[in-house]
């Protein structure tokens, strides 16, 4: 009977990979991954000798129709990613719509993710959460994206390149500040594994001497904004009394003086309160 599986896989260690994910894909007709050699490593570590095609940004509209075919005529089928959980920030939802479409069954096979994993060691509200995929490249872009989710009372998660990470995360402190609680975990699940708890600031600090390396993939967890610190919430009541006489950047100054909390911080506090953001 045709059916297409949408197998989890593992984020790092291959070990992960769950007995009935390796059986699913060892039973198909066809993997579809988005890169088959990576894929391909995977398998050969389970003794799975199932065939692999890619599926991938740039080849989705032909590969999804010979892979529908496929399934028309009664196969079975895999969709994949690099790694962790299928359509979670990677190509294929097109595939899974286009299957449903043609009143294909589609079932999970459950395992692996890199949200969840993080999650469950952030030490952070887990009841309610947004994932927030990758932030914008840009520096204007990812800027406003944060700026967007200033109000969000969920916990949040972002996935972030090692090469932008220092630069996000210094985002990151100015607009939501840097006494806001957070986790930086980098590699999960691999050799180098590193989940670090501490505020904004802290993680920005230890990016920058280098504890926290720019290397490999990291996933951020920053607590949402009904968890401010009280620290913040009074630099804010000292902010709005200096500001009856002040100008901003005099008045950040001096309540950054007085609550600790950053200059920077304040001044875009006022700046919002201004504007009416």
């Amino acid at each position: 009977m045709a059916r297409l599986y949408v197998v989890a896989t593992p984020i790092g260690n291959l070990g992960d990979l769950g007995a009935r994910a390796a059986k699913t894909l060892d039973k198909v007709a066809l993997i579809a991954a988005e890169d088959t050699r990576r894929a391909r490593r995977l398998l050969d570590h389970v003794g799975v000798q199932t065939p692999l095609t890619a599926l991938h940004d740039h080849n989705e509209d032909e590969a999804i129709r010979v892979l529908l075919r496929r399934l028309q005529s009664g196969d079975e089928l895999a969709l994949i990613s690099d790694a962790g959980t299928p359509l979670v920030s990677d190509p294929g939802y097109l595939l899974v719509r286009a299957a449903q479409d043609a009143g294909i069954e589609v079932s999970p096979v459950p395992g692996p993710s890199a949200v969840t994993a993080a999650l469950s060691v952030a030490d952070l509200a887990t009841d309610r959460f947004t994932f927030e995929g990758f932030l914008p490249a840009k520096a204007a872009a990812r800027r406003s994206r944060i700026k967007d989710l200033r109000s969000e009372a969920r916990t949040i998660v972002w996935y972030e390149a090692p090469h932008r990470i220092a630069a996000s995360i210094d985002d990151l402190v100015e607009i939501f500040g840097e006494t806001r609680e957070a986790a930086l975990c980098r590699e999960l699940t691999k050799l180098h594994e590193q989940c670090l708890r501490a505020s904004l600031g802290s993680l920005a600090s230890a990016l920058a001497v280098g504890t926290v390396p720019a290397r490999g993939e990291f996933v951020i967890v920053v607590s949402g904004q009904g968890a401010q610190t009280v620290d913040e919430m009074e630099g804010q009541r000292i902010m709005a009394l200096l500001l009856q006489d002040l100008a901003p950047g005099r008045a950040a100054q001096l309540a950054h003086e007085i609550s600790g909390v950053s200059r920077k911080r304040l001044y875009q506090w006022a700046l919002d309160q201004r504007s009416g953001g």
